[in-house]
C-alpha cells in the first residue's frame, strides 16, 4: 500500500478511505471530550494536510501550543492529529495520547466492521453462485443417465461415486466450518491481552518520555550541587516521577503475563491443529480435551459453567486432531441448543477393555424416536436453513476413524448425554 494514500487496500474487500471510517458519532463524542479537558482545537487530517473532521476553534488571544501525532491503521500511516491547546497546559500531552490511542481503535473497528460485511456478503452470492452451477451440472448428469437407461449399473455406479465426493465436500466443508469459528474465537481472547498491553505500552512510552527530560534537565544544570538538589527534587515532583516509579513494574507485570495468555491461546490451538505433527497413531485423552476446551472457552456463553473430571487412560487409538475436531462439534452442538444458562460436563471412565469419554448438556436432549437418526447426514433437529446437519454426521465419522463407537441418551437431571467408547489395545493396557 502507498504510504501516502488516503485510501486503505485490502487482499479482500474494497477500498475505504480515512473519511469514511471516521464517520461514527464514537469520533464525535471523542473529540468533544477532548474539549471538555481543556483542548482548544482537534483536528483529524489526511497525508495531504486536508482536514478530515475537526472540532473547536483556536484562541487566538491564548499563546496556545500545538501537538501533531501520526496516525496508522494495520501499520501504515493514513494521517495525523492535530491538537491545539493553551501553553502550560501540563496535561494536553495526555490528552492527546489517550485521543489518538481511542481514534486508533474506534478507525480499525470500523474498518473490521466494513470488511466482515463485505466479505459476509461476498460469500454468500458466491455460495449462490456455487448452487446455480451445481444445479445445471445435476440437470445435465440427469439427461445423461436417462441416455444410458440401458445400461443401468454403469448409471448406478457413477451416481454413487458422485454423491461420495459431494458427501467428501460437505465434510471438509464443515470442518473448515468450525476451523472458522475457532479462529474467530481466538483473535476474541488474543485481543483482550495485546488490548491492555498496547495501554501500557503507550504509558510506559510517557513514562520513559518523562525519565529522558528529567535527564535532559540534569545536563543542562550549572549550578551548585545543593541548589541542584533543591531544583531536581521540584522538577521529579513536576514530572510525577514518584508515580511513575510506582507504575511502572505493575505494567511491565501486567503485560507480561498478558503475553504469556496469547502465548498459551496460540500453543492450545497449535495443539489442537496438529501443525507440526505427523499423522499419529495415537492421542492423549485429556491432553486433547484441555487444549480443545482453552480454545473454545470464547465461544461459549458468558454464564455457561464448564466441569471436566478425566481420569487417567493409556494413549488411545486414532488420530488426535480428529478427535479435536469431533469434542468441537459436539460442544458447539451443546452451544446451540443451550446458548444461554449452559452447564456442559466432560468426564471419562476407565475398564479393563475400554475407557468411555462423556459429553452432557442440560438442554431439552434427544427424544427417543430420534436417536437413531442423529448422526446421519443431513439430519438436524434445528429449523430449516439453521444447520447443515453435518456437525454430528462428522463426529459419527471421526469416532468410527478411531475404532470406537458414540451413542446419545439422558443426561442426569435432563439434557442430552453422548458417549464414546474407545477401545484398549494391549500395547496400552
Amino acid at each position: 500500500m502507498n504510504r501516502h494514500r488516503e485510501q486503505i487496500e485490502y487482499l479482500v474487500g474494497q477500498e475505504h478511505n480515512l473519511q469514511e471510517l471516521l464517520q461514527s458519532l464514537e469520533i464525535r463524542g471523542l473529540l468533544h471530550e477532548a474539549l471538555s479537558a481543556g483542548v482548544l482545537q482537534v483536528l483529524i487530517m489526511l497525508e495531504d494536510g486536508s482536514a478530515v473532521c475537526s472540532e473547536g476553534t483556536q484562541d487566538s488571544a491564548a499563546a496556545g501550543r500545538e501537538i501533531r501525532m501520526p496516525l496508522s491503521l494495520e501499520g501504515e500511516r493514513v494521517g495525523h492529529l492535530l491538537v491545539r491547546g493553551r501553553e502550560g497546559d501540563a496535561a494536553l500531552d495526555a490528552v492527546a495520547g489517550i485521543l489518538r490511542s481511542a481514534i486508533s481503535i474506534v478507525v480499525h473497528n470500523n474498518l473490521k466492521r466494513m470488511m466482515t460485511a463485505e466479505m459476509h456478503t461476498s460469500l454468500v452470492t458466491s455460495t449462490y453462485d456455487e448452487l446455480l452451477a451445481k444445479n445445471l451440472e445435476l440437470s445435465a448428469s440427469e439427461t445423461r443417465y436417462k441416455e444410458l437407461a440401458q445400461n443401468l449399473e454403469v448409471k448406478v455406479r457413477e451416481r454413487t461415486e458422485e454423491l461420495g465426493r459431494a458427501h467428501a465436500r460437505l465434510l471438509q466443508q464443515e470442518k473448515l466450518a468450525s476451523v472458522g469459528q475457532l479462529a474467530a474465537g481466538v483473535a476474541h481472547e488474543i485481543n483482550n491481552p495485546i488490548g491492555f498491553i498496547n495501554s501500557n505500552l503507550a504509558t510506559l512510552g510517557k513514562y520513559v518520555g518523562r525519565l529522558l527530560e528529567m535527564l535532559d534537565w540534569y545536563q543542562q544544570q550549572t549550578v551548585s550541587a545543593d541548589r541542584l538538589t533543591d531544583s531536581a527534587a521540584l522538577k521529579a515532583k513536576e514530572l510525577k516521577l514518584e508515580m511513575v516509579k510506582g507504575d511502572v513494574w505493575d505494567l511491565l507485570d501486567q503485560s507480561l503475563a498478558g503475553a504469556e495468555r496469547v502465548r498459551k491461546i496460540v500453543a492450545d490451538l497449535k495443539g489442537v491443529s496438529h501443525v507440526d505433527e505427523v499423522d499419529g497413531a495415537t492421542f492423549d485423552l485429556r491432553l486433547e480435551v484441555e487444549r480443545t476446551l482453552s480454545v473454545m472457552k470464547a465461544q461459549l456463553p458468558a454464564d455457561a459453567t464448564v466441569s471436566c473430571d478425566l481420569v487417567d487412560t493409556p494413549p488411545l487409538a486414532g488420530n488426535g486432531a480428529l478427535f479435536c475436531q469431533a469434542l468441537v462439534n459436539m460442544i458447539q452442538n451443546a452451544v446451540q441448543a443451550v446458548p444461554s444458562g449452559l452447564v456442559l460436563k466432560l468426564g471419562s471412565f476407565r475398564s479393563s477393555e475400554k475407557v468411555r469419554f462423556f459429553v452432557a448438556d442440560n438442554g431439552s436432549g434427544v427424544p427417543e424416536e430420534l436417536r437413531s437418526r442423529i448422526f446421519d447426514p443431513f439430519f438436524s433437529t434445528r429449523d430449516v436453513g439453521a444447520g447443515t446437519g453435518m456437525g454430528l454426521s462428522v463426529v459419527y465419522d471421526i469416532v468410527k476413524t478411531c475404532g470406537g463407537s458414540i451413542s446419545v441418551g439422558d443426561a442426569p437431571g435432563g439434557g442430552a448425554l453422548f458417549t464414546i467408547e474407545f477401545p484398549i489395545s494391549r500395547e496400552g493396557v
